[in-house]
């Protein structure tokens, strides 16, 4: 059985192609900028965090990966930098081996999902990582629910994939898909 985070990537592959422009709104480690950069033409990946940048860097060098837009600036700025994307993925939380006090934030992480879902393409997808068992996970869990869960179904099928019988708030995946 396939964890939440491979799905998502099984997810964005079965539509992202080699001339396509997607983005990796939370940067984090670098682990799907460099998922999104092998499959796609031009990745444009986000976060705050200055030790993210230089991980996400370092990881991209190491693969020979030179399609990717490193941006030290909140994902809510996504739209100054692209105009239409194939697929986008948000992995929620809190950067692994960081300051566990600089988390993503509900108002932000709306505004960029408001913005992605309007740049997104017709077939285009968005994998949101939901962790949420760190102060203030919450709070940001039940607004992105409460989000989709409001997106028109005639523009948006909306799925959910999540472990059922695991303790200790395990991480889950929320699919997106625009219709038209």
């Amino acid at each position: 059985m396939k964890r939440p985070l491979e799905m998502a990537h099984d997810f964005l592959a079965e539509v992202v192609t080699q001339d396509d422009t997607v983005v990796d709104a939370t940067m984090g480690n670098g682990h799907d900028t460099l998922f999104l950069a092998k499959i796609a033409k031009q990745v444009y990946a986000f976060d705050i965090q200055e030790q993210a940048l230089e991980k996400t860097k370092e990881r991209l060098g190491q693969a020979g990966m030179t399609n990717a837009q490193l941006i030290l600036q909140g994902h809510e700025t996504l739209d100054q930098f692209v105009t239409e994307a194939k697929a986008g993925i948000f992995n929620l939380g809190y950067l692994p081996s960081a300051d566990k006090s600089v988390i993503t934030r509900p108002q932000t992480t709306i505004e960029a999902l408001e913005k992605l879902c309007g740049l997104l393409v017709k077939g285009g997808r968005i994998a949101i990582m939901i962790y949420y068992g760190h102060d203030g996970g919450d709070m940001e869990k039940d607004a992105v629910l409460e989000y989709v869960i409001g997106l028109d179904q005639r523009d948006f099928t909306a799925m959910l994939y999540q472990p059922l019988n695991q303790i200790n708030t395990p991480p889950f995946l929320v699919m997106l898909e625009k219709l038209q």
